[in-house]
């Protein structure tokens, strides 16, 4: 006596299954690549060198004043600044290269850049450690 809510399937007549290889891959990536994202995120959180612009005073165009915060691991590196006046085009019309001497790790320096136009914002090009 065949039962009522039996339906017939073709997958089940011919023994084919559900493909699900795709899942072992997949899970594969989620874990090489969760991994490599943690890896990457704690990499970059404390890198060895630091700055950043805290303000810049344009009262006098031709010297702006700009105060910045360097914080490096090791306080016993040179640090060396390269610090660029712009004027109101985007044209770079100061800058000058100063060296942080060693000590502190953690410093808020203030420079004059001078310039050779009025400028209207100063800012860091880059900093980089000195062998």
């Amino acid at each position: 006596m065949p039962v009522e809510n039996d339906q017939f399937d073709f997958n089940d007549r011919y023994g084919i299954t559900p493909a699900r290889g795709w899942v072992k891959y997949a899970a594969g990536f989620a874990i090489v690549g969760g991994a490599w994202l943690l890896w990457a995120g704690l990499h970059q959180a404390n890198p060895a060198l630091r700055y950043e612009l805290i303000s810049f005073s344009n009262e006098d165009p031709r010297n702006p004043e700009i105060r910045f915060l360097v914080q490096r691991a090791d306080g016993t590196q040179e640090v060396q600044c390269t610090l660029v006046a712009r004027d109101y085009e985007k044209n770079v019309v100061g800058q000058i290269d100063i060296t942080i001497t060693a000590g502190k790790t953690y410093l808020e320096p203030r420079y004059i850049v001078p310039t050779r136009a009025d400028a209207v914002n100063v800012g860091i090009s880059r900093c980089r450690t000195l062998p």
